[in-house]
């Protein structure tokens, strides 16, 4: 992905926020994992953790604590773990302790890239080969439907969300995707350098407004090829031929369902990772869940944030870092060191992953 900083930084400045239910296992075999990994490269590792989520929203009526957004800007990297527990709500019903909104809104991380890609060794429900599901999914992160959250209308009789598309937002989101296609190797199925504009131009205007400026951007860059989806024909398109695909870019609401369906494609949500790229802060986590009901029980699956914490080493410079857990996790799968579960549970434990990709990581 396109970085912010494209020199190694030792030491790495790096803070953590746990989050609820499996976050806090999750992230500290993570983190075991990005110790280990920079090790390697003699980079040293400074961790600070600045909680948050729906645990701190239950004892203080907040989901970030006061200053939060401003020591976050510190770190060069943030790895943040799940968050949400399904009995802490607001008086309106909704969920409390989320922070997708705080943060991306906050630390205007305006790009939501998220990798999706079968590995070897894991067991899916597709036809597809590992190598033939490779793209990845660009969602704009601070507009679009999502920023109505919490500004919503509504009555006894009915309710109202709108849905903000701006040329500014669609622009820098559109430039995102089109230079983060230059440093891919192609769609699998030719090896062109593609970016797809999914909407539904069809049906409503915000979404011409998206193609408009994506066909405007798309014209500076001759040298990636550019062409258009409607959502409906993506998520079909996404199930039976994945390997036409290379780099989506799309509207906030669109790009959470579609990356959603995009992981069921490659073994689940557990496989998943996710980055919110800002110019001035960016943060890093799985794409799931925090899972409660299975807390505590070494029953998670953490490859999702371990592949997070990759892409927080690539972004802030540590590229033979971040190729190195990439490679321990799929080599961990492709021995069998790793199995995962029809139920998404990794068959030997949360540790025993965190202990296979350890042990799989070269120096």
């Amino acid at each position: 992905m396109p970085n912010i900083e494209t020199q190694p930084i030792s030491p790495l400045r790096l803070s953590i926020m746990p989050g609820d239910g499996i976050g806090p296992e999750l992230v500290a075999s993570a983190v075991a994992v990005i110790e280990a990994a920079c090790a390697a490269d003699g980079t040293a590792v400074d961790v600070t953790e600045e909680p948050g989520g729906a645990g701190v929203y239950r004892e203080t009526g907040e989901a970030l604590l006061p200053g939060a957004l401003d020591r976050l800007r510190q770190a060069h990297g943030i790895l943040k773990g799940p968050v949400g527990l399904p009995d802490v709500r607001k008086p309106d019903g909704t969920e409390a302790g989320l922070l997708g909104g705080l943060l991306r809104i906050g630390l205007d991380t305006f790009a939501n890239v998220r990798p999706i890609r079968m590995l070897r060794g894991v067991d899916t429900v597709m036809k597809f080969e590992p190598g033939q599901i490779d793209y990845t999914i660009i969602r704009e992160n601070t507009e679009g439907l999502y920023l109505s959250r919490g500004g919503g209308v509504r009555n006894y009789h009915a309710a109202s969300d709108q849905m903000l598309i701006t040329r500014a937002g669609t622009e820098r989101i559109v430039k995102f995707a089109f230079e983060h296609a230059r440093t891919r190797n192609g769609a699998p199925r030719d090896g062109v350098r593609r970016v797809t504009c999914v909407d539904k131009s069809n049906v409503l205007r915000s979404f011409a407004l998206f193609r408009e400026v994506f066909d405007e951007v798309a014209a500076s860059y001759p040298d990636i090829e550019a062409n258009h989806v409607y959502a409906d024909a993506a998520a079909h398109a996404l199930v039976v031929e994945p390997d036409r695909f290379d780099v989506l870019v799309m509207e906030n609401f669109l790009g959470d369902i579609l990356s959603d369906l995009g992981a069921g494609t490659v073994g689940g949500l557990g496989m998943c990772p996710s980055g919110n790229i800002g110019h001035g802060a960016s943060y890093f986590e799985p794409i799931h869940g925090s899972a409660p009901t299975i807390a505590g029980r070494n029953l998670a699956n953490p490859t999702s944030q371990i592949l997070s914490a990759a892409l927080l080493l690539r972004h802030s410079g540590h590229d033979r870092a971040a190729m190195r857990i990439e490679a321990a996790v799929e080599e961990s799968f492709a021995d069998g060191s790793i199995v995962i579960l029809p139920a998404g549970g990794p068959e030997k434990g949360t540790e025993s992953v965190t202990a296979a990709v350890l042990e799989h990581l070269q120096p």
